[in-house]
């Protein structure tokens, strides 16, 4: 497989590329992390998510701890070739955990006057899921 699509993103200083995952049944934003070059191109090639974590400084296979992965349907790109998206489904858990908070999505919080308020339950404790 040719790699040389990935020369089109606009990677920043540091490698990295912003991603929001979407799942594609329900059009929900899931998350938003980071991928390095290896791990878009072994996300396009394994049709599995896998990000760069920045706090550990390595490839971070969406899943490898909670099981809870994310099978990728479509990868594009915004208009800038700065922001990439991805289609999902998110595995391991029905209804799809993406957070790990236990949560559906990562965006569980809403602006409720001048607080934050989760609008989101946890579906499974997230005590139960890392071990």
């Amino acid at each position: 497989m040719t790699t040389n699509w990935l020369d089109t993103i606009q990677w920043d200083n540091k490698g990295l590329v912003p991603v929001i995952a979407q799942e594609q049944s329900s059009g929900d934003v899931l998350m938003f992390a980071w991928m390095n070059r290896e791990a878009l191109q072994l996300t396009a090639e394994l049709k599995r998510a896998v990000y760069f974590s920045r706090s550990r400084n390595k490839l971070w296979f969406k899943g490898e701890e909670s099981g809870h992965m994310q099978t990728v349907h479509d990868i594009r790109i915004d208009c800038d070739s700065d922001v990439v998206l991805l289609k999902v489904t998110q595995e391991g858990h029905d209804p799809g955990i993406a957070c790990h908070t236990g949560r559906h999505s990562c965006f569980y919080q809403r602006l409720e006057g001048d607080t934050w308020q989760a609008c989101e339950p946890v579906l499974k404790d997230p005590e139960s899921i890392y071990k």
